[in-house]
């Protein structure tokens, strides 16, 4: 089982002088469970190397099992830190792809030629996509014969209300919810910060961070990896 995971590589958030990038729950709640399952993973970004984290994920309330494994693990920051570059990599050598979320990739994955390029060639290859949090906005250029990938399919992503509640609705380059809804996705979202996680035919989104897990255990689902964990 081969697993390509998609990290940004977009640090600024807007116009304010922050940084922003990937969350890193959303990276290490999926990336441990997907070795666990003994996948063999890929990471990649749009300049590879190192992709930039969201400083806001790496603050004591956003800590979690997974993180704090992720700071013990040599092997797995060395992973991060030496990303391939995402034109390098082709949706033939794996069986299915993921995305973590964090505000970068509305800035540059949603855009980005290989990104969008990719993410056809893994949904014509009949291989599953998945997306968490922000990440589902990755998928808002992605067409197959012409019509968006969402249309008239269940989806979920970071909502309007979670975006708000975070004060960042107004920096954003697009709303996540919005964007999936215009695109004719059919959405749903579950409580603010619940786990939510929506599967359809070979797509798989999840809501926020504390959806990660889900996303990742319905994805080794739909592959036959694993016996999911309870």
């Amino acid at each position: 089982m081969k697993l390509l995971i998609v990290l940004t590589s977009h640090d600024k958030l807007g116009e304010t002088g922050k940084k922003t990038g990937f969350w890193l729950e959303e990276f290490t709640a999926p990336y441990y469970e997907f070795l666990d399952a003994g996948a063999e993973l890929t990471l990649a970004s749009p300049k590879g190397g190192q992709p930039p984290l969201d400083p806001k994920s790496s603050e004591p309330d956003a800590q979690t099992e997974t993180t704090a494994r992720f700071h013990k693990d040599d092997n797995a920051r060395q992973a991060l830190a030496n990303t391939v570059k995402l034109s390098d990599v082709s949706a033939d050598d794996f069986d299915a792809v993921f995305y973590p979320g964090g505000h970068g990739p509305l800035w540059d994955l949603a855009e980005d030629a290989d990104s969008i390029a990719l993410i056809e060639a893994f949904w014509n290859a009949g291989k599953p996509v998945s997306a968490v949090c922000h990440a589902p906005g990755v998928l808002r250029n992605v067409l197959i014969d012409g019509t968006p990938l969402v249309k008239d399919k269940r989806v979920t992503g970071f909502s309007n209300s979670e975006e708000d509640a975070v004060g960042l609705t107004d920096i954003v380059p697009f709303l996540v919810e919005d964007e999936l809804k215009k695109n004719g996705g059919d959405y749903s979202k579950a409580a603010d910060w619940r786990s939510y996680a929506i599967t359809d035919g070979k797509l798989i989104t999840g809501q926020n961070p504390a959806s990660s897990k889900a996303v990742a255990q319905a994805l080794l689902k739909m592959l036959g990896g694993a016996e999911i964990s309870k």
